[in-house]
């Protein structure tokens, strides 16, 4: 009798091309699911019978409470190597092993350019109003050459946003609670004395931070008040890091300029969520991670890891 593996949030329907599953699917029938379900009660009714479950990044919660209702889960494979949402020590007691997989940065730091790029030059608005038949150059696009490019966060991610704004001709600088001067020299930006300085400073403000307690709502009303009216704000990193009613009222009074954003407090977002009609928004549903060689990494190794597992070797252990 062969094991059952789902696949969940396959959204694109992509993974089963993403990868090849034929090392495996002699003992294992794989599952894709394209919906995203948020009910732990509909959840563990469609995980009941499986074996095996691929969850994408940190889109479904596994809390104790679901996995003690999953008697049939023995391995749980989630994308990345980094994962907030599962209840590990829930998973060790109930037997589940739980696997993870290299992720790459190189995707996020390009959305994260598209989003800044989209807003400096109002790329939607302009090309909607091309296609539509509106009027013929309707804003002045900002520039970047000369203008100031602050980054909260200069790990991975932040540090190769920081190469392209120089390429543009910007001055970058950045800071963290960690951040050292020589670790802003290595990159070769600037260290800003504090958030405050660099957020009062910058024309456009990234964010590029793991969220922790420390993290969770640095930026509140109190920092978005900081922002020239002029400034942009991007997030392509966590929600929970910048207040999401603070944004949305600097948003809807014009206080800064516009912001990109591809992570929310609940996704996928609902479509009454107020940020669907935010003005001065430019908004991408978390397509951070989501690149065609992302996806042979994340489902190629999740292969792997179910090989591992049923040979009894050694996993991607995640916890």
């Amino acid at each position: 009798m062969r094991l059952r593996c789902a696949v969940l949030d396959d959204f694109q329907n992509a993974a089963l091309d993403a990868a090849d599953w034929g090392p495996v699917q002699d003992r294992v029938e794989i599952v894709s699911f394209a919906d995203h379900l948020t009910d732990d009660d509909r959840l563990a009714e469609r995980l009941a019978d499986f074996d095996i479950v691929v969850t994408l990044r940190e889109r479904v919660p596994f809390p104790a409470t679901l996995l003690e209702r999953l008697p049939r889960l023995k391995l749980l494979v989630a994308s990345g190597m980094r994962n907030s949402v599962i209840d590990f020590e829930a998973a060790r007691r109930a037997g589940v092993t739980v696997c993870g997989t290299a992720s790459s940065s190189t995707p996020p730091v390009e959305l994260t350019w598209a989003l800044l790029l989209g807003l400096a030059r109002n790329v939607v608005g302009e090309s909607v109003a091309l296609r539509d038949g509106g009027p013929w150059q309707s804003s002045v696009g900002a520039d970047l050459h000369g203008r100031t490019l602050g980054l909260l966060g200069l790990g991975k991610i932040g540090s190769r946003v920081a190469q392209v704004g120089l390429a543009f001709g910007m001055r970058v600088c950045a800071w963290s609670q960690n951040l050292t001067e020589e670790r802003a020299v290595e990159c070769g930006v600037e260290l800003a004395s504090s958030k405050e300085e660099l957020l009062g400073t910058a024309d456009f403000v990234s964010i590029h931070l793991a969220l922790g307690e420390r993290t969770r709502g640095l930026v509140g009303a109190a920092e978005l008040k900081l922002l020239k009216p002029t400034a942009y704000l991007i997030n392509t990193s966590r929600a929970a890091i910048v207040d999401q009613d603070a944004l949305l009222a600097a948003l809807h009074e014009g206080r800064i300029a516009g912001a990109g954003v591809d992570v929310f407090d609940v996704e996928p977002l609902p479509a009454d969520h107020p940020l669907r009609t935010a003005p001065r928004l430019l908004a991408t549903p978390h397509l951070g991670y989501v690149s065609q060689s992302n996806y042979a990494t994340y489902y190629s190794q999740a292969v792997e890891d179910i090989q591992a597992y049923l040979a009894g070797g050694p996993v991607r252990r995640l916890d």
